[in-house]
């Protein structure tokens, strides 16, 4: 109950109070939403999670994450083994922080058939989903991923028998769904110490990529979807768009720091989208991390200036957190926009002194 006067109102009180910033809107929107055949549907969680949700109203969810970054100045240096002290040699804190409202509660979550995890990271795995998912979801769902997510989940306490470990080549069939488990290209998550596994610094030793991060394509009965997770610009994707007929891409993207390449460009989303031969990309990540933040309307642009010439056959569509995305009804949509409401206008008398105050 919130409060009703200020000698009631506390730092817990108010974090309860406006914490989700979207309270269960979108849990409501999602678990209300009927997917009509012939079609999927989509939400955009934030970062590089999604919801999707099919025609035989089956749910997945991909990387969803529901944490932050920094919060304090008062933190200490990187260490030597953090990927980004690695790649840069520097030891300051990267600036971090959280960009985009928290859109979706994980605690009000009840009906889910599948978890999916593309990497350690913890902008991807979150031991709060774990909890949630583990506690309040109405079934024993399975949480899908690689070893080393798999190895994070076993240790903050998930059931052995709740996680599927998956690598390349896999296939796994939730009711109407098929995940197709393909090759990451993530070249960040090689030199990110993973749990569980000791490290020397200095090594030459070249980690196995599949054990540490995969990419999916998700087949539905009304289209296909392929999330890339953190993956960089690689010309293997060409291979991915011959093997599967794939209809929305899921790239991401974002504004690297001098000295860091950890998200594809906008010229990377439109090669590796030209490469993938899909009908939709959508570029993700770009929203959340204040160092890192882009802008997708730059790939909107660019794609304006080269199709013609090289002849694309996709569109490119500008997101937002929270958003609906309906396939095929919005696969030439190039921007999103959150419902402007107020369209039951005029289904009762206007009090107003006169007309003209209008």
């Amino acid at each position: 109950m919130p409060a009703r006067n200020i000698s009631e109102v506390t730092r817990e009180t108010w974090m309860n109070e406006v914490f989700p910033d979207w309270g269960t809107w979108l849990n409501e929107e999602i678990d209300g939403t009927e997917v009509p055949h012939g079609k999927f549907t989509m939400w955009w969680l934030g970062n590089m999670g999604v919801w999707i949700k099919t025609d035989r109203q089956t749910n997945i969810a991909v990387d969803l994450w529901c944490g932050t970054g920094k919060t304090t100045h008062n933190k200490p240096d990187m260490s030597a083994r953090h990927q980004w002290s690695r790649l840069t040699g520097g030891r300051k804190i990267q600036p971090n922080l959280r960009t985009t409202p928290m859109v979706i509660d994980p605690f009000a979550i009840r009906t889910l058939d599948a978890l999916l995890v593309t990497h350690f990271h913890h902008d991807h795995i979150d031991m709060n989903v774990a909890a949630a998912i583990v506690h309040n979801v109405e079934r024993p769902i399975p949480l899908i991923g690689p070893q080393c997510v798999v190895d994070q989940w076993l240790a903050w306490g998930v059931p052995a028998e709740r996680c599927q470990v998956v690598h390349p080549g896999d296939e796994v069939r939730i009711k109407d769904v098929t995940i197709h488990v393909v090759e990451s290209f993530d070249r960040t998550v090689l030199i990110t110490d993973p749990v569980k596994v000791e490290t020397n610094s200095g090594s030459t030793d070249i980690p196995d990529m599949d054990e540490r991060a995969v990419n999916y394509v998700i087949e539905t009965t009304a289209g296909t979807i392929y999330h890339a997770g953190d993956s960089h610009y690689c010309t293997y994707y060409a291979e991915h768009g011959a093997s599967f007929d794939i209809d929305v891409a899921l790239l991401a993207y974002g504004e690297n720091p001098v000295s860091v390449q950890d998200k594809m460009t906008s010229v990377d989303v439109l090669r590796a989208s030209e490469a993938l031969n899909t009908n939709v990309v959508i570029p993700l990540h770009w929203d959340v991390w204040s160092n890192m933040l882009a802008d997708p309307h730059e790939v909107e642009t660019l794609w304006k200036m080269r199709r013609e010439r090289f002849g694309y056959r996709f569109h490119p569509l500008c997101w937002l957190p929270g958003g609906r995305f309906v396939y095929p009804d919005d696969r030439n949509k190039l921007e999103y926009y959150h419902d402007r409401g107020f369209d039951d206008r005029y289904t009762h008398p206007i009090d107003l002194p006169y007309t003209s105050f209008l």
